[in-house]
């Protein structure tokens, strides 16, 4: 099983299962090209509704971590490589600008965690 969900948890269960995907494709786990398992595979495995993991997979896939191949599958995409490069660059520009102006960086990572709702 790639993914486990805690029932008990605040965090939905479709989130619980896209940032799992997410951490594991961005550190290398899953590398590009890996098929994933089907929805109703996955829903089986972490027993929880195809609708939930769909969810997750479509997030994934706009957010450019996967793609989808019709009836192949889903793939881990390597535009995800991209999307972190993206990112990246956002956050160097947004650190270069918290000490332009003199935003302490507990504060800066206070903003960021507020934007990411964490």
């Amino acid at each position: 099983m790639i993914v486990r969900v805690d029932p008990g948890s605040s965090v939905p269960p479709y989130e619980q299962v896209r940032s799992s995907l997410a951490e594991q494709i961005n550190d290398g786990r899953l590398a590009v090209g890996t098929r994933l398992p089907t929805v109703r595979q996955l829903a089986a495995d972490v027993g929880i509704a195809p609708n939930t993991i769909a969810r997750a997979y479509r997030e994934l896939e706009e957010a450019g971590l996967i793609e989808t191949r019709g009836r192949a599958g889903s793939f881990v995409s390597s535009s995800g490589d991209e999307s972190r490069r993206v990112v990246r660059e956002a956050a160097v520009t947004f650190a270069e600008t918290c000490r332009a102006v003199g935003v302490a960086p507990e504060e800066a990572l206070a903003i960021v965690r507020a934007a990411l709702g964490v």
